[in-house]
């Protein structure tokens, strides 16, 4: 009887640690705090983490995949997406090394060289020496500080319903902006457009990951 019991108690201990060893696995998963397109309804990823597909480069930049996020650095090139968009929320992991520049545009289409001449830029800049930081929609709403940091990855998250545009970084909301009724030139917003990642210059090192998409109604 007192072996049986034994056992018994040896048995239970042993399944306990095992129900904690996998609550520990799936926990540490679970509650990583990064979310992707794969565990948001709805959403749709534009970058698989392993190479440029979807993608197409102008000027030959220098663009590289990397430990699962697009490296940009370099001389001055875009990288655009070959699917186009009209209303959407948008979302991308951006990380920052000191001093570096960039940008995420929207509502563009692609061109062979130059600054991209359609649609608008929200600005991907922490500490370089140009004044208009992170969030900003670049020669339309300037921000002169953000929430963003540098060497640290945040969300950047950008939403078009009509004319009516937000950006936030973390969750919070920076820029609220609405377009006026006719507004022409650069920037406004088109019928609908690409996104593109900005190479700004060589001494520029900038990280994006989890760049994913979710198309709204008309």
């Amino acid at each position: 009887m007192k072996m049986f019991r034994a056992n018994d108690c040896f048995n239970a201990f042993t399944g306990l640690m095992a129900a904690l060893l996998v609550t520990s696995v799936l926990g540490s998963s679970a509650f990583s705090g990064e979310k992707n397109a794969e565990t948001e309804e709805g959403w749709i990823s534009l970058f698989n983490g392993k190479d440029l597909t979807g993608w197409k480069i102008a000027e030959d930049g220098p663009w590289e995949v990397k430990d699962g996020a697009i490296v940009v650095t370099g001389n001055r090139s875009h990288l655009f997406t070959e699917k186009e968009f009209k209303n959407f929320e948008f979302k991308a992991d951006v990380m920052t090394t000191p001093g570096s520049n960039s940008g995420i545009f929207f509502h563009t289409k692609f061109q062979e060289e130059g600054w991209p001449t359609q649609g608008y830029e929200s600005q991907v800049n922490v500490t370089h020496k140009d004044p208009v930081k992170t969030g900003s929609l670049y020669n339309r709403v300037k921000l002169f500080k953000t929430p963003a940091k540098d060497n640290e990855w945040w969300t950047q998250e950008i939403s078009v319903k009509g004319r009516h545009v937000v950006v936030k970084i973390n969750d919070e909301t920076v820029i609220d902006y609405t377009e006026p009724e006719g507004a022409t030139g650069n920037p406004s917003l088109g019928e609908k457009g690409s996104f593109a990642l900005q190479a700004h210059d060589p001494k520029s090192v900038v990280y994006y990951k989890n760049i994913r998409v979710k198309p709204l109604a008309d």
